[in-house]
């Protein structure tokens, strides 16, 4: 099986992203840095216990996304309580909408964000009542 079980999150400014992630998903972080030998920061995203895994913030080795490009790569997508306070908090700390909230009917509510690196990211709010 080919189960994922690690993410990493290309940025250009490491404590810009931390802040986001932290205050946007209240993620932590654990400096990993001397074994990647680069700045590289494990994000830990949620109790052991809970379903999920764990990532971490690595340097950008490369130019970052352009705007309006698309997607090339993989999309990460949070679970969230409660879509309206996470999309508030992301556009407060520097994210930008790339795709407004719609519904998954009889699912979910699902949108997509920039973060302040360029990054594309996910959000997810389950409800059966999403129309």
């Amino acid at each position: 099986m080919g189960r994922l079980v690690h993410f990493e999150i290309h940025v250009d400014d490491m404590e810009r992203a931390k802040n986001f992630y932290g205050e946007v998903f209240g993620w932590t972080f654990e400096d990993y840095s001397s074994y990647a030998g680069m700045p590289y920061f494990g994000a830990i995203t949620g109790d052991e216990n809970e379903l999920g895994i764990n990532g971490a913030l690595m340097q950008r080795q490369s130019a970052p996304p352009e705007a309006n490009q698309a997607l090339n790569g993989f999309a990460c997508t949070m679970g969230v309580e409660d879509y309206e306070a996470t999309e508030s908090k992301i556009l407060n700390n520097g994210g930008k909408v790339a795709m407004p909230k719609y519904a998954l009917p009889g699912m979910a509510w699902q949108g997509y964000y920039h973060d302040p690196e360029g990054n594309i990211f996910g959000i997810h709010q389950p409800d059966k009542n999403a129309k």
